[in-house]
């Protein structure tokens, strides 16, 4: 089927993805993922493409960043949704770790002056000290926040974070949400475990920025239905409350 909506330039996710498929010996096989083959966009089926979806956020001046810390086949699973992130938020930048090495560009956006970094993991694993659970008071620099996530499964999230010594000096900003996680694309044991686009959503609403976070909170609400029924082999419900949703927000990221 063709793709009858033009694709926006690779952000840096899918950058991330084109460069670890050229290091790949074979191809990626998600488990339990369809085999058919997928948009170049949005990674979903042709069927249940949803790149006429993506919203178009203003930019301003301030706004917050993101930086993924991408495990090392995470930007390849089609349940990723670090790519939800970067079709959301335009400052984005996606690395991937490795515990023997650090890409210099990490190292570079983590010191360059015009940004906060925090690293967002829970703060009953790291010292008190480093902790904050607000974002730091803007200096005269007018610093703007650069959301630091670990893009992994918990386990690897853990070892990342341990691992990482370039990540000691900066806050841990631990999360404080009052809801539960509503991801439905992998199964957690733990209903304080929040996906990564949902984490990206909490972060921004800290920054002040709510229309940022509902526009991705419910970006992750369709990327969501269409995945599940893809899978199931069953048509996406166009109308449903997750893209009225949507929808509307796109309408008003457009006014």
């Amino acid at each position: 089927m063709p793709h009858a909506t033009p694709l926006a330039p690779p952000h840096a996710v899918a950058r991330l993805r084109t460069a670890r498929l050229a290091r790949s010996a074979k191809p990626f096989l998600a488990r339990g993922g369809s085999k058919l083959a997928r948009c170049a966009g949005c990674r979903l089926v042709p069927s249940h493409c949803m790149c006429a979806l993506r919203p178009v956020l203003p930019r301003h001046p301030g706004q917050a960043g993101v930086c993924l810390l991408m495990a090392d086949i995470e930007p390849l699973k089609p349940s990723n949704t670090g790519w939800l992130i970067a079709d959301v938020v335009a400052d984005t930048w996606a690395f991937g770790w490795a515990r023997t090495a650090v890409d210099l560009g990490l190292l570079a956006l983590l010191a360059d002056p015009q940004w906060q970094p925090y690293v967002v993991f829970p703060g009953e694993f790291v010292a008190p000290e480093r902790v904050v659970t607000e974002l730091l008071p803007a200096d005269a620099e007018a610093k703007r926040p650069l959301f630091v996530l670990l893009d992994a499964t918990w386990p690897e999230a853990r070892k990342m974070f341990r691992k990482s010594p370039y990540l000691d000096r900066l806050p841990v900003l631990s999360l404080q949400p009052d809801r539960i996680s509503h991801y439905k694309l992998r199964r957690s044991r733990r209903d304080d475990h929040f996906c990564t686009s949902e984490v990206a959503a909490l972060c921004l609403e800290l920054a002040n920025e709510p229309q940022a976070a509902q526009a991705l909170e419910a970006y992750l609400d369709v990327f969501t239905h269409r995945y599940l029924q893809a899978k199931q082999q069953l048509s996406a419900d166009a109308d449903n409350a997750a893209h009225q949703r949507l929808r509307g927000l796109r309408h008003v990221c457009a006014d």
